[in-house]
């Protein structure tokens, strides 16, 4: 049988950039999402609403995938509500392929809140870094929790194996993102080139001085491609990031280097991004059409309240990959090429000067 996949949130970050990896691969790819994209070469777009299962089953009846990526996520105002429609959207889009029992293996994108907790506990008790996949559950609701336990059920009742993949920040390109660290970095550093402010460092001291990493989103779809094609993958949950480490203050720096800015790193107070950006709206809307730039509207290329999330955290965060690398997934992504190979996506696309 053919390799067929449904990509779930297609729109993406994550999504776009694995529907790339799979077309890439000689795979035939369908893209699910509210408005699937039209710009991935060899994508067949299947647009239906995550929370509407009679939308779902009308889309879906011509589809019979052999994998399904699931990349796709909603932000409500509580964990509850999280849990409520996040886990829905993976419940819904099962019980309307099970029907065609044409699934083999399901590949499900959650991240390291994982280990950290939900957005209204987030980081906050004690943690041991970096995170393992064997570290369980924190004692708290989380829709990442929610959305597995979806999966292991329609796994049972239908047969098909499963990985989970918890990548750390994920730098990619996408329009409509809700996090996006690295196009909100790349658009705060076109306003402060524009109108001569220094690029502040937004986030905490143990941010700055502490190790991170980060994902790369190309890393992680050939993460999941890998996952799905690997039977010593399957039924196990991976962690994935670049396999770097860095420290902000040495990354700030090279960032302000790219775009010719200077670098104003911690000096004692966290200055929140989406404070730091709050007026910048009618600026980014001067500069876009002084440069005929594609996206005149800020809030479509800046998550400012998501990178604050990142790099405010009280600790130092980063994921460990020997699971992945002991089972063979290989893939090595230098962090600072991730973002500079981001920005020079983002010019050439005129979505920044």
């Amino acid at each position: 049988m053919s390799d067929v996949a449904l990509v779930v949130g297609a729109s993406g970050i994550i999504g776009s950039a694995t529907a790339h990896e799979l077309a890439g691969q000689g795979w035939t790819v369908h893209g699910l999402a509210r408005r699937p994209p039209t710009d991935v070469p060899g994508l067949q777009p299947v647009a239906a609403d995550l929370l509407d299962p009679t939308s779902l089953e009308a889309a879906l009846k011509d589809v019979a995938p052999t994998h399904v990526f699931l990349t796709s996520w909603m932000r409500n105002a509580t964990e509850a509500e999280n849990i409520k429609v996040n886990a829905g959207m993976v419940r819904n889009v099962l019980a309307a392929l099970s029907p065609r029992k044409s699934v083999r293996h399901v590949g499900l994108v959650t991240g390291l809140k994982h280990y950290l907790g939900p957005f209204d506990a987030y980081a906050k008790g004690e943690m041991q870094t970096p995170f393992r996949e064997e570290q369980p559950r924190l004692p708290i609701e989380n829709f990442y929790y929610a959305q597995e336990d979806e999966v292991y059920a329609a796994s049972a009742r239908d047969g098909f194996t499963w990985s989970i993949h918890r990548p750390h920040t994920v730098i990619g390109k996408a329009v409509g993102n809700l996090m996006n660290m690295g196009t909100t970095l790349a658009v705060y550093a076109s306003i402060c080139k524009e109108t001569g402010r220094p690029f502040r460092w937004p986030g905490s001291e143990a941010q700055w001085n502490g190790l991170s990493d980060v994902t790369d989103a190309r890393v992680l779809a050939k993460h999941l491609l890998w996952a799905a094609t690997t039977e010593a993958a399957h039924n196990e949950a991976f962690n994935v990031v670049n396999g770097d480490v860095f420290r902000w203050r040495w990354l700030w720096k090279r960032l302000a280097g790219w775009f010719g800015v200077e670098a104003a790193g911690f000096d004692g107070n966290v200055r929140p991004l989406e404070a730091e950006m709050a007026n910048d709206a009618p600026i980014w809307r001067q500069i876009a059409e002084r440069h005929q730039l594609v996206e005149p509207d800020l809030t479509k290329l800046a998550s400012a309240w998501h990178t604050d999330l990142d790099v405010g955290r009280p600790m130092e965060v980063m994921a460990d990959m020997t699971k992945s690398r002991k089972l063979g997934f290989t893939v090595f992504q230098p962090t600072e090429d991730s973002f500079f190979d981001l920005f020079e996506r983002l010019r050439a696309d005129r979505l920044i000067p």
